[in-house]
């Protein structure tokens, strides 16, 4: 997968959450946990874009975890909509199935880093 490929899915993903929270019920609860998913769900792509920016390649590593680390986070905001009663499962199924491919591709792009990171160069 090409790393434009990587950045149209990051921003497709943002764009899903955007209107998901756009779509939420009006309740306090609902808007509260919408604004963490809202938050958490837009700032992967913003740190994938870091990442593709960086200066070393251990500041790719470090962009790259980052991600990750808002792509769970999303997830998790995700599992307490559910959970709170606010969506159905299904609603957010294709959301969390996107999370999920996105978090392997990026864990991959991690680990691909790391490897040429430990490996000296000739």
């Amino acid at each position: 997968m090409s790393k434009s490929d990587i950045a149209d899915r990051t921003q497709a993903f943002a764009l899903a959450v955007i209107r998901l929270y756009a779509n939420l019920p009006r309740s306090t609860t609902a808007q509260v946990i919408g604004k963490q998913v809202l938050r958490s769900g837009t700032s992967v792509g913003a740190h994938y874009r870091e990442a593709r920016r960086s200066r070393s390649p251990a500041e790719y590593v470090s962009k790259i975890e980052t991600a990750l680390q808002e792509l769970d986070e999303t997830d998790y905001w995700l599992q307490l909509l559910v959970g709170a009663g606010i969506l159905k499962p299904e609603r957010i199924a294709s959301l969390r199935k996107e999370a999920d491919e996105l978090l392997a591709i990026l864990v991959t792009c991690a680990r691909k880093a790391k490897q040429s990171i430990q490996r000296p160069s000739r």
